[in-house]
């Protein structure tokens, strides 16, 4: 996505995964954490024994000195990244986690390296699903599923990415022939579960090289296929076709993404609850969240974030002040122990 290049630089927004064989992931896990705080990155990476996962967002600069540098890894040589812009920071840290898998369905012996589907680039994705005897499928979970998707595409209805094997035990036709075509966000989805797939004998299975990131990217507004907008998992919520905020709001206690409609509701209380988990929280999540919720407002009235490494170096800011005042009242004539005689 081009940006106006007389404005703020922008953060560039990147979306990237990699199956690989990562023989020990504690110690990419260090090297990556060292590289995100040298290049002041923020966003979140997963390392696992089968690849890394993340989105992460900086500098124009800085953010290819990052991949650079990962790519000087012959693990990683082949990372790609998908890329958008944003305005304002859309992370509040940096993190790097280790995990059993880099997207969790619970098949942690796969390995969609090599066993993965059929990739479609995104300018042949649209030939592929309006052929009518391909079966489409949406690998996301219903939330993300709501709030957009491609016509005619299934909706497992599933709650996490863990439920997509029973969903294809109870779903899927007997006939190991059939065509399925899947797609996700990134891509990282459609990886597993057309590996999945074919570890249960389909043979004919398809994904959108990319996800639907790509697909946006790619395909003119004009001829797309996709409708609404689409989850992302970062501070933007979901963006629109021209990968720009669409305009959601993301409940803090359960995480759904919410309309204006939604905000207007009586079942939601900003930072507390919404449509989707009001009632359902424990007395001890509530009080948990009322709490949060009063010191992001406490925040946001001194001016100031309230998570994140933005609230951190404003709490060692303050703390610096105080000492400094303390220093100064202590070495001051006619005072002891910081205060007046």
């Amino acid at each position: 996505m081009p940006h106006d290049a007389g404005a703020a630089e922008p953060f560039v927004v990147s979306a990237f995964y990699l199956f690989a064989r990562i023989e020990s992931p504690e110690t990419l896990r260090k090297t990556l954490l060292r590289l995100v705080g040298r290049f002041n990155i923020l966003g979140t990476m997963l390392v696992a024994p089968e690849g890394i996962n993340g989105t992460v967002a900086g500098s124009r600069r800085e953010t290819d000195q990052l991949f650079d540098a990962m790519r000087e890894d012959p693990r990683l040589r082949n990372l790609q990244t998908k890329e958008s812009y944003c305005a304002g920071a859309p992370f509040l840290r940096a993190k790097v986690k280790l995990k059993k898998e880099i997207v969790t369905m619970g098949q942690p012996d796969l390995d969609p390296a090599h066993d993965a589907g059929k990739y479609v680039a995104a300018e042949d994705w649209n030939a592929l699903i309006q052929d009518p005897s391909v079966m489409l499928i949406d690998t996301r979970n219903d939330y993300e599923v709501e709030v957009g998707t491609f016509q005619g595409a299934l909706n497992p209805e599933t709650q996490s990415f863990r439920d997509f094997p029973d969903y294809a035990a109870r779903t899927l036709p007997a006939n190991k022939d059939q065509k399925i075509a899947m797609f996700c966000t990134g891509g990282i989805r459609c990886e597993k579960s057309t590996a999945y797939l074919k570890s249960q004998g389909y043979s004919e299975v398809y994904h959108l090289d990319g996800g639907i990131l790509k697909y946006l990217e790619t395909v003119p507004k004009a001829e797309s296929l996709w409708q609404g907008a689409c989850f992302v998992f970062d501070e933007r919520v979901a963006v629109d076709h021209d990968l720009q905020p669409a305009g959601y709001t993301q409940c803090h206690a359960c995480r759904r993404p919410l309309t204006e409609t939604d905000l207007r509701l009586a079942s939601y209380t900003q930072g507390l609850s919404c449509r989707y988990c009001i009632g359902q929280l424990t007395s001890d999540q509530q009080a948990r969240f009322a709490e949060r919720e009063k010191q992001v407002q406490l925040a946001k009235a001194r001016g100031e974030a309230h998570i994140g490494d933005a609230a951190r170096t404003v709490q060692k800011k303050r703390k610096a002040r105080k000492l400094n005042l303390k220093q100064a009242q202590a070495a001051r004539p006619g005072t002891q122990n910081g205060l007046s005689d």
